[in-house]
């Protein structure tokens, strides 16, 4: 049995849902319009550019969900996986998905974006395993507040390993991993079968360097 790990965000979607959860609540006018849009898209910039700031990104996003009730954000949720999240599904990620269901395989999502944002993404693809960034949730609220390691960068390596110290059947032998993004090198650099899946321009000049396979599931 082989592990198959899956970036998100411009991986299987065809967009940054933590980005578009962002835009979304400024249409819900439920954050300050301007300032809210400005941060986000000035965040977004710098995980593009990899100078992204995560504990101080963290900050920014965690807030509205410990500003709003949780059937509040439950019932936002619900709409924005519905309006914005299926029209962003990448037309050949399920296959992608199905090709490794079909061997056997272990399907994990890993990803920088919250679990908050996220879980209803992996239950939508049918990924039973998910590793997002944690916002601390405590006596049935969000507290604003990061718990434990941001799954970015070389986070993603430091929970993988721990994920994978409870699940001692698995290990990284022959596994994949699917990535959109060069801030996913370190764990791309870890994986004997890492794929660049529709890459920003610097992940592809390392996989065309490295001889890694490029694939794109937009077409």
């Amino acid at each position: 049995m082989s592990l198959a790990l899956f970036d998100l965000d411009n991986t299987l979607l065809a967009g940054d849902s933590d980005y578009e959860w962002g835009r979304f609540l400024v249409e819900l006018g439920v954050v300050d319009p301007e300032t809210y849009r400005q941060k986000n898209r000035e965040f977004f910039d710098q995980y593009r550019a990899g100078t992204l700031d995560i504990h101080a990104f963290c900050r920014f996003s965690f807030a509205p969900l410990a500003a709003h009730p949780l059937e509040s954000l439950q019932d936002w949720r619900a709409r924005f996986i519905d309006e914005r999240i299926r029209p962003l599904l990448a037309p050949g990620a399920r296959n992608l998905l199905q090709h490794h269901r079909a061997r056997g395989d272990t399907l994990v999502i890993i990803t920088a974006t919250n679990r908050f944002v996220t879980e209803p993404i992996a239950r939508l693809l049918e990924v039973e395993h998910l590793l997002a960034t944690e916002p601390e949730f405590r006596d049935g609220s969000y507290t604003g507040e990061l718990a434990g390691i941001p799954c970015f960068q070389h986070g993603k390596v430091q929970r993988l390993e721990h994920w994978l110290q409870a699940h001692p059947e698995l290990d990284l032998e022959d596994s994949w991993f699917y990535s959109d993004s060069h801030n996913d090198l370190p764990l791309l650099e870890r994986v004997p079968h890492p794929v660049a899946v529709d890459p920003d321009e610097d992940l592809a000049a390392t996989a065309r360097a490295r001889d890694w396979p490029r694939i794109s599931l937009r077409g």
